[in-house]
């Protein structure tokens, strides 16, 4: 392919949904144009953020714990310090440096592949078709914590451990990200598919669960922003979550954050939309004794303006009569 044509494709042709083919493509240039495909690969590592999230925890969580614990290393906030460093000669620091790179070679020498297999996951081999159906089948989301491959490498993990005479088939596979792998371990058969499906879980009759209509002002995996109906003021939101549970403290902890989060960018955005707002009061009415109506969980962000109330003293108190304004101090 002549330099124009390259060029042309690269600019205009490439349709891309990961960074793959531009680190491809430069590998091969820096190169001089031809490059392995262990060579290739490493690139792809080091432009994987996710895999740098998983090494940076693992600095974190185990080797820099273990040095920092023997007195090896320091830690000052996220970096890590060898003290003494600045005494040592040039000589000293290539004789350290041969003996790490000694060390490394023995160990490898004993152990072989044996060395990663905690990446693996399983001594057994799932062919990269069978791990593309499982995470296909996932929506390349975590079935526990719902978090995107974009965001945080995923695993296929066995739903009953292969020590404990879990199979390869794919009815025993689900799709983790290395995070919930990692704590769930070989201990456990949890099938977190059957907590995606109940995240899925909607009421036919219920206004909130099928909201399309609604004009949807933001969303992830288990929320949804929309405009009230019946605003209090200009620009009133509500952040549903997904899934039909009434009460808010019956939803899980990956629900409160995605709320949290749906919450915050909304905020954001009225607030950068409208120079007027100054303020916001968020509400939860849970059970009807609370005000409740709506038997399917969902936050009020309310935006306020100066001089939109009398007396806004006491805010969210004004829900019980004549409590809103209290005696300070």
């Amino acid at each position: 392919m002549r330099f124009e044509e390259l060029l042309k494709f690269i600019e205009r042709d490439m349709r891309m949904s990961h960074v793959y083919q531009p680190v491809m493509l430069r590998t091969l240039l820096d190169h001089r144009g031809r490059a392995s495909r262990e060579a290739i690969a490493r690139q792809l590592l080091n432009s994987d953020e996710s895999q740098l999230d998983y090494y940076s925890e693992i600095v974190r969580d185990m080797v820099g714990k273990v040095l920092t614990r023997r007195g090896v290393v320091t830690r000052d906030g996220r970096e890590y310090v060898l003290p003494g460093f600045d005494r040592l000669t040039s000589g000293e620091i290539e004789k350290l440096h041969a003996a790490c790179e000694t060390k490394l070679e023995t160990y490898l020498a004993k152990r072989g592949e044996t060395v990663w297999q905690h990446r693996r996951r399983s001594p057994g081999y799932v062919s990269g078709t069978l791990k593309y159906e499982v995470l296909k089948r996932a929506k390349f989301r975590c079935e526990l914590c719902g978090i995107p491959a974009e965001e945080r490498a995923l695993e296929v993990d066995h739903i009953k451990p292969r020590n404990k005479g879990g199979t390869d088939d794919i009815s025993n596979l689900q799709a983790l990200c290395f995070r919930c792998n990692a704590t769930k371990r070989d201990h456990d058969d949890t099938d977190f598919r059957v907590v995606r499906e109940s995240l899925e879980a909607r009421e036919d009759e219920c206004q909130f669960c099928d909201i399309r209509d609604r004009g949807i002002k933001f969303e992830d995996t288990l929320s949804v922003v929309v405009e009230d109906r019946f605003p209090v003021t200009k620009g009133h939101l509500l952040v549903i979550p997904k899934r039909h549970e009434a009460d808010y403290f019956g939803l899980g902890s990956a629900e409160l954050r995605s709320c949290t989060v749906m919450l915050g960018e909304s905020r954001t955005w009225l607030s950068k939309g409208d120079k007027s707002i100054v303020g916001f009061n968020v509400g939860i009415n849970s059970g009807e004794a609370a005000g409740q109506t709506i038997m399917h969980c969902h936050i009020h962000l309310i935006p306020r303006r100066a001089g939109d109330s009398a007396n806004p003293r006491g805010g969210v108190r004004a829900v019980v009569p004549g409590k809103a304004d209290y005696p300070s101090g």
